[in-house]
């Protein structure tokens, strides 16, 4: 039946082989008038605008035969992963080689200049942080010159994103930093004469320990990557990665204390062990080299007085002032001059090898002791350049494919550590350099890269006399936006409190029980309180809002009105086994029926009966019973569909006998047989429910489970016992297709249980109470 137009307002239905439900409609406005409405509502509201649609009253049984539902024909996406022609081979180096698809392409008089511009910034941004984050990961600072080099080109060959900056990161350096020091301590190389580090011996442990690690994440990430597992970082939610990788600056600070002052630390790992380092460096505050506390001060006064100076003449300079860069050049030449080392016992970087080393073999004996940190970095590296990239690519209007993603840098990490890199990620203001100064694909990182190798090759030993005090201050005042992060607690007490709780866990627990552990801690819990909140959902019971088709919580919506007789509930989670308990007990209680204790009331009043019948049967004589022909006596009890049933064949003289005995019990269960749609509670002398249908609003169901299934069976079980019927509104398909699945419906629950609206079941319900008195009127009026 088409729409058409009805005077006047209201929500009406009629009952025949097609009920219907009338809404009013106005005629769709045009584009100019809309504009017109909206740009009113500042001053006035929109005018009301009702709708009309008649349709039949729908359960899912007319639902599938009106539509024509069929099964939904399977998928099998793996039978194209073993197609091969020319299109499919085509299609898949273009998926994993991406260069081929977009250097084509490439608009070389639009975009070469910026690019070189944004690669010239970048890389001098990567010279001071490759030999600082070095530091922090407890190598030789030229490794972090190889790292800002090899897994740069080979993003550049195989990464999505056009502006994320790859390269050395703080937090991936304090993780690595970590595993170093723990597994190679200082401890384990003194001299056999002295308490004297052999630093060759500890480095050479540690480069060989990062190396591996980094092709251990390598691996990881390209296999993830393979499979399509990049949406494992969905677990990773944005106030847990912000969390740790706050606790994780907290981490980078305290660790460069040590060259701020010049002290000579113990190696730690484990819980606690940022606790203790603390407590070490206060310890041995007193035994701080002045020079070095100077130079480290100076230092980060330059820096920040530079990027301030950035800020202010942002608007006026084609580029940022290189800050670092200068702060480095500026020490450097300030260290040879006056001869820190010697004079003042600042300690510098020393002997920086030129020219690139040769690929080494990972040492397989470590893979066993470097798993579990080797997997916690390949999951940290990829959800903070993964979301960096997500950033930036919904900003400038392209797609990121998060699997191509974590192939290009796990292949990034594995080459790399072949090399002797270390794990990279990305880094966030270099990626924000790489954007403001006109970058616009990853020509502008392999420009970088080019540049790093040149200082490499030529320039790296320039920087010998670099004190570590200067690259302690580059790392310090660069934490200043991870740090800026602890505004977070106030803006999540604001909005959301539970992810606040989930920023505080993960924060504390990365600070006292280390990066790895306090990781894995921050993932449990977070998907734990996703499971308790699921079993702490909102449960509503709804009404009518006036002359419509909807409804509402009547606790929430004032004008909502519950539906004489009718009682609707719904969850605001999906049920399953670890909420289903409390959405039965739940649903009783907001019902106002103890509906157990019901149930129970009615089964005791029913044995009693029935044994009292059996009583009497008994005392009458044997051959009085004989002779008694057409006599007798039939008892029908089934609590399960609530229905009692005595059929009795008089004959007078054996009623004459027992008529006494058998009067008050007799009376009622003939007045039960005669009348069968008498209420069963009623006649035992029960409370009614003040409603004769439920209906279930299950439009919050996203799946089934077999829990699931016999709590809503159980729901149909009892209610019905208590001569209250049973119906289920607004399924999805998917659900639909479970409950059948699962042998959900059957002779007692039909799919003419199942409605498509609430309304629709709400219509029905009215228009078929359970064996009571319905107001025309209310029917009329719904």
């Amino acid at each position: 039946m088409g729409p058409s137009m009805v005077p006047g307002g209201g929500v009406q239905g009629g009952w025949a082989r097609g009920p219907l439900i009338v809404f009013l409609v106005s005629p769709p406005p045009r584009p100019r008038d809309t504009q017109a409405l909206l740009s009113a509502t500042q001053a006035m509201e929109l005018p009301r605008r009702d709708y009309h649609v008649e349709r039949p009253l729908l359960n899912q049984e007319q639902l599938e035969e009106l539509g024509h539902r069929g099964s939904v024909p399977p998928t099998h996406q793996w039978r194209s992963w073993f197609q091969c022609s020319q299109a499919r081979a085509r299609a898949v180096l273009f998926q994993y080689l991406p260069i081929l698809a977009w250097l084509p392409r490439y608009r070389v008089r639009d975009w070469l200049l910026g690019d070189l511009l944004s690669g010239l910034s970048v890389a001098i941004m990567q010279l001071p942080q490759g030999l600082a984050y070095a530091l922090l990961a407890g190598l030789p600072p030229v490794f972090g010159l190889y790292s800002s080099f090899y897994p740069v080109f080979i993003y550049f060959l195989f990464g999505t994103s056009r502006h994320i900056s790859v390269g050395t990161f703080a937090v991936m350096s304090v993780m690595v930093g970590s595993v170093t020091e723990s597994l190679a301590p200082d401890e384990a190389f003194f001299q056999d004469s002295n308490t004297t580090v052999n630093e060759a011996a500890r480095d050479a442990a540690r480069v060989q320990l990062a190396s591996t690690l980094s092709v251990l994440v390598g691996l990881f990430q390209v296999g993830l990557g393979l499979v399509h597992f990049g949406f494992v970082v969905t677990y990773l939610s944005e106030p847990l990665v912000r969390g740790y990788t706050t606790a994780a600056s907290v981490q980078v600070f305290i660790s460069q204390l040590k060259y701020v002052f010049g002290l000579q630390l113990s190696s730690r790992s484990g819980p606690l062990s940022l606790i203790y380092t603390v407590l070490e460096v206060c310890w041995k505050l007193p035994q701080s080299v002045v020079g070095t506390v100077i130079t480290a001060v100076v230092a980060a006064v330059v820096l920040v007085a530079l990027k301030l100076l950035n800020d202010k003449l942002r608007r006026y300079l084609p580029l940022p002032l290189p800050g670092e860069l200068l702060t480095l050049i500026g020490a450097t030449g300030i260290s040879y001059g006056v001869d820190l080392k010697q004079r003042f016992g600042v300690d510098v970087v020393g002997v920086i090898p030129t020219g690139l080393v040769p690929p080494v073999a990972p040492s397989l004996e470590l893979f066993a002791k470097l798993v579990g940190n080797a997997f916690a970095i390949a999951v940290v590296g990829f959800a903070i350049a993964i979301s960096l990239g997500k950033i930036f690519a919904l900003r400038h209007g392209y797609r990121v494919d998060s699997s191509q993603e974590l192939v290009a840098l796990g292949l990034s990490n594995l080459i790399g550590g072949i090399f002797q890199c270390f794990p990279i990620s990305c880094s966030m203001s270099r990626t924000l350099v790489q954007e403001t100064t006109g970058g616009n694909t990853q020509v502008a990182g392999a420009v970088s890269s080019l540049f790093i190798l040149i200082i490499i090759v030529k320039l790296g030993e320039l920087f010998q006399d670099l004190p570590k005090a200067v690259l302690a201050a580059v790392i310090i005042v660069n934490l200043k936006g991870m740090m800026m992060q602890f505004k977070d607690l106030c803006s999540l007490w604001k909005a959301n409190r539970v992810d606040l709780l989930i920023w505080l866990v993960t924060f504390v627990a990365t600070i006292l029980l280390n990066l790895d552990i306090g990781l894995a801690v921050a993932v449990v819990f977070s998907l734990l309180l996703v499971v308790v909140r699921t079993q702490l959902p909102h449960y509503s019971v709804l009404g009518q809002v006036p002359d419509t088709d909807v409804y509402r919580d009547v606790a929430e919506y004032s004008e909502a009105r519950e539906v004489p007789g009718v009682k609707i509930f719904r969850s605001s989670v999906t049920m399953y086994f670890a909420n289903a308990e409390l959405y039965s007990d739940t649903l009783k209680q907001r019902c106002g029926v103890d509906v157990d204790h019901l149930i129970s009331r009615k089964k005791k009043l029913l044995r009693k009966r029935e044994l009292k019948l059996k009583r009497l049967q008994k005392k009458q004589p044997q051959k009085q019973a004989a002779s008694s022909k057409g006599t007798s006596f039939s008892v029908n009890v089934n609590a399960g569909l609530g229905d009692t049933e005595i059929n009795n064949v008089e004959d007078p003289k054996v009623m004459e006998s027992t008529e006494d005995e058998l009067d008050s019990t007799e009376a009622s269960n003939q007045e039960d047989a005669k009348a069968p749609d008498v209420s069963i509670l009623k006649a035992l002398g029960l409370p009614q429910p003040d409603f004769h249908s439920l209906i279930l609003d299950l439009s919050a169901l996203s799946f089934v489970d077999t829990v699931c299934l016999k709590s809503l069976k159980n729901i149909f079980h009892d209610f019905r016992e208590i001569e209250v019927e049973v119906y289920m509104a607004a399924c999805h398909a998917p659900v639909i297709t479970q409950l059948e699945v699962g042998n959900f419906f059957d002779a007692s629950v039909t799919k003419q249980h199942l409605f498509a609206t609430v309304h629709d079941a709400v219509v029905f319900a009215i228009q078929h109470p359970r064996s009571r008195s319905v107001d025309p009127a209310l029917v009329t009026k719904l």
